[in-house]
């Protein structure tokens, strides 16, 4: 009996001491990578994303690219890389962490002034399922109300979780703050920067998996990418590839499903 007594107790206190948003199962965004030009296989990831809102591909078909990069510190780069999206005239998406804000407003200010989107990666980079949706709100909120400050502008509407963490919970209260997930479809090892291998690494890596409506993850970090980029752009294009920002995916996503009440 003391033994059953003291099971019956331990899970009363986790479930007062760890309420059940804390213990949502959680996932990590990953996939399979598929080669000749199709998409990855990303298992029931695809289901959750969709019921909740969230993107991960353009899958219309269409050989349309979104460019979107994450922002955490800043190596010297980010101005190369803008530099070639204003010459190509290609939009991008910027995820941006607090850090990232204070430390770097200039480049933060010519995003914005550049006319690509900027994207919440949360102000402390914390695990979003481990959180209350309270301080998920206060995580993303601080992040907006920083970047508000550089660039004016007062709504933001895409996040992307850190490490690509994410569960069924994080994804419904994001959308009730007014966030959309946003995940990708293509991406590889690149954040490391002592390790990097020539910009033909990176643009081999990209053309290897691309695929119609692909979302690429890039970190400006990496000098690869930012020497990569303008051979990339320009040889998608050759291949009849076009680049949209994240705001076209969901406008051209939601017309069909005003048009027909879906």
């Amino acid at each position: 009996m003391k033994k059953k007594s003291l099971i019956i107790i331990t899970l009363f206190l986790s479930f007062v001491l760890f309420p059940m948003s804390m213990q949502a199962e959680s996932y990590g965004w990953g996939y399979k990578k598929s080669s000749d030009n199709q998409p990855p296989q990303v298992g029931k990831y695809g289901n959750i994303l969709k019921e909740n809102g969230g993107y991960y591909i353009d899958d219309s078909g269409d050989k349309v690219v979104y460019l979107t990069f994450d922002n955490g510190y800043e190596e010297g780069y980010t101005n190369q890389i803008l530099d070639v999206l204003n010459d190509k005239d290609v939009p991008a998406t910027f995820f941006v962490t607090g850090h990232y804000v204070k430390d770097q407003p200039d480049l933060v200010r010519r995003m914005a002034n550049d006319g690509h989107i900027i994207g919440n990666h949360s102000y402390h980079h914390p695990d979003l399922t481990a959180l209350s949706k309270e301080k998920m709100k206060k995580e993303l909120d601080l992040l907006q109300q920083e970047v508000a400050k550089i660039t004016g502008e007062e709504t933001m509407n895409y996040l992307r979780p850190p490490k690509g963490t994410f569960n069924d919970q994080t994804l419904k209260w994001a959308n009730e703050l007014g966030y959309m997930h946003i995940f990708w479809s293509l991406a590889f090892v690149d954040w490391h920067t002592d390790s990097q291998q020539g910009w033909k690494s990176a643009y081999h890596q990209v053309m290897k998996q691309i695929h119609p409506g692909a979302i690429i993850l890039l970190h400006t970090v990496s000098k690869d990418n930012a020497e990569a980029l303008e051979h990339l752009i320009d040889d998608l294009r050759k291949q009849g590839y076009t680049f949209k920002s994240i705001d076209d995916l969901v406008i051209k996503d939601m017309i069909p499903k005003q048009i027909f009440g879906l």
